[in-house]
């Protein structure tokens, strides 16, 4: 116990970092008069000093300037300190600063390892390799004075009490990336080290409307239940918390006033997934369809009392795989369906094809209702409280990506006109699109909002998002959708496995030990002991290659065919094994689960 913490004191902004041989030391550097944080390199235990240690010609340490202790990773190879090296300022929120992760890097905590087996350190080393995916995670922000995990309503509604509370005790657990990896410093009542980060997005912009000056921003929060990666994280769990759960908060501020408009997306749920299997798009495996109803209750359940009402509005295809998933869904939501429940299908696929998104009014049109009747957050000059959001849309779509990123920011536009309204800048007829600058950025604001949730979820930016940026597809855009998913094709089959990895790491999400496709796979043999998507790969476009040449020259020589057909012959055969053999080529998560 460490009686020298002040959990009244302000969060440290500045430190610098003293890695000696034997442990390392945060200074606080900000002006503060806090306390060092000594944590030790043997076995990361840690203490609060008044002074740096003593440096010695033996004891020479590396010295840097850090901006925030992210957490403590404590696994069976030892624990691991993660620090911010490098911050980027991209804004305000509710006016205080917001900061971006630039850099963040692991330190380990191992030297007591350093004599155990050689498999504990085959451990370790496999450990190591997973922190350094896990350093380059995008989308991390945080603020030193502001809770950033709590929409405008939420932060607003706090109890005076509450608002006196550090930051972490303040946070939405939802929200908050690092909570697992802050425990061991709340369990040392380390308040001035613990700053609370959110993985999501932040963009805003100011434009002119007249004589008024409109300040608009649009934040993510990604849910922490069920992080993961675009086909290794699908569905819900048998808690009701799904993949890919994302809040998105619109705010304006004009003329002293403040509004906001809060949406979510997140994965149909139901017990689902896609098992990587090298095809393009796998098979939907629904997963004990009798638990459908229970769990699907469990979510809404969770959302009504977070949000108020809901309306779910599902993006899915009618037919296909896409389809079967769809009436599952909606068979599930007959039996939650009621007053403040409500469950919408909207094909978007087949009513806006690939082009005509701007059908999505159809969509509007249906669901007005309830868009008016819940309304949103307004505070006037005076900071009172004019309107409460009563409710929540929720969408979906089958990664809640494209479709879905486009469909929210109709909402969004569709909100933003109606707040403009309200405060008087916009007359009844009034659009965004009649302000070419407002119109330009709101496109922007909310084309980069899609790309950073998508490229956390599916490794690339997102589809569709010419029409969000551009308000039309383009041919430039048809094309980057193509590359995209090509690149969501090779990352979903031969990296996301290992990303997964890392993520359920960092999460806590999983048992820190070696599966046993990890112990033994130096003792495979036969064709998986070479397997690779790249050789594989390789050797087809060289079949391929060399029959077309041959192909060429059977004018010049008949013999020329038969050695296309042996090429293509071999070409089609490797296609054929990497096809039957898809699992074994694809780079699959290998930790063991164990649920918190």
């Amino acid at each position: 116990m460490m009686e020298k913490g002040d959990s009244s004191q302000k969060l440290y902004k500045r430190m610098r970092l003293w890695e000696f041989p034997d442990q390392y030391v945060v200074e606080p550097t900000d002006g503060s008069s806090g306390s060092c944080l000594e944590i030790s390199r043997v076995d990361g235990s840690m203490k609060l000093i008044d002074e740096i240690p003593h440096c010695s010609s033996l004891r020479v340490p590396k010295i840097r300037t850090i901006f925030g202790v992210i957490g403590i990773l404590k696994l069976l190879a030892g624990s691991y300190l993660l620090v911010i090296t490098e911050r980027e300022s991209v804004g305000s929120y509710m006016g205080h600063p917001i900061f971006k992760v630039s850099s963040m890097k692991v330190f380990p905590c191992d030297h007591s390892l350093k004599n155990t087996p050689v498999e504990q350190k085959k451990m370790e080393a496999e450990f190591s390799a997973l922190l350094n995916v896990a350093e380059k995670t995008p989308g991390l922000y945080f603020s030193y004075d502001v809770n950033i995990t709590l929409s405008a309503q939420r932060l607003h509604d706090l109890g005076d009490e509450s608002k006196l509370l550090p930051l972490w005790r303040q946070a939405d657990p939802r929200f908050l990336w690092n909570n697992y990896m802050m425990e061991v410093l709340i369990d040392h009542k380390l308040d001035p080290f613990l700053l609370p980060v959110v993985q999501g997005s932040f963009h805003n912009f100011q434009a002119a409307i007249g004589k008024d000056i409109v300040d608009v921003t649009l934040i993510a929060r990604r849910c922490n239940r069920r992080t993961g990666t675009r086909m290794w994280r699908r569905g819900a769990d048998t808690d009701g918390f799904v993949a890919n759960f994302v809040e998105s908060e619109q705010i304006i501020q004009l003329n002293g006033c403040t509004a906001s408009f809060v949406q979510v997306r997140g994965s149909i749920p139901l017990l689902w997934d896609q098992i990587v299997d090298l095809t393009y798009k796998p098979k939907f495996e629904i997963v004990r369809l009798e638990e459908a109803p229970r769990v699907a209750e469990r979510h809404f359940l969770d959302l009504r009392k977070k949000y108020g009402n809901v309306l779910s509005v599902d993006l899915v295809n009618k037919h296909g795989g896409e389809g079967r998933l769809n009436e599952k869904f909606a068979n599930a939501m007959q039996h939650v369906d009621g007053d403040d429940v409500r469950y919408l299908h909207f094909d978007f696929h087949h009513i806006c094809g690939h082009v005509h998104f701007e059908r999505l009014s159809i969509l509007y049109d249906q669901i007005e209702d309830f868009f008016i009747k819940n309304r949103y957050f307004l505070l006037n000059e005076k900071d009172e409280k004019v309107e409460v959001q009563l409710g929540v849309v929720r969408t979906n779509c089958i990664d809640c990506l494209d479709r879905t990123n486009v469909t929210q920011s109709m909402l969004g536009r569709r909100m933003l006109e109606f707040q403009l309204r309200r405060l008087g800048i916009f007359d009844a007829e009034e659009t965004i699109s009649t302000h070419s600058n407002l119109d330009e950025s709101f496109k922007i604001l909310w084309a980069n909002h899609g790309d950073d949730i998508s490229i956390q979820y599916s490794g690339t930016p997102a589809l569709k998002g010419d029409f969000v940026r551009f308000g039309k597809r383009t041919v430039q855009g048809i094309v980057n959708d193509g590359r995209n998913a090509l690149m969501r094709y090779y990352l979903n089959n031969f990296v996301d496995g290992t990303k997964q990895d890392a993520i359920d790491l960092m999460q806590g999400h999983y048992i820190m030990s070696v599966s046993r496709d990890m112990t033994v796979s130096s003792q495979k043999g036969g064709i998986e002991a070479i397997a690779s998507f790249p050789l594989a790969l390789g050797l087809i476009l060289t079949g391929l290659f060399f029959a077309t040449l041959s192909l060429g020259r059977v004018w010049n020589d008949v013999w020329n065919l038969l050695f296309s057909l042996i090429w293509a012959s071999i070409s089609l055969a490797i296609a054929a094994l990497v096809k039957a053999n898809g699992r074994m080529f694809c780079n699959r998560p290998r930790l063991h689960q164990s649920r918190r």
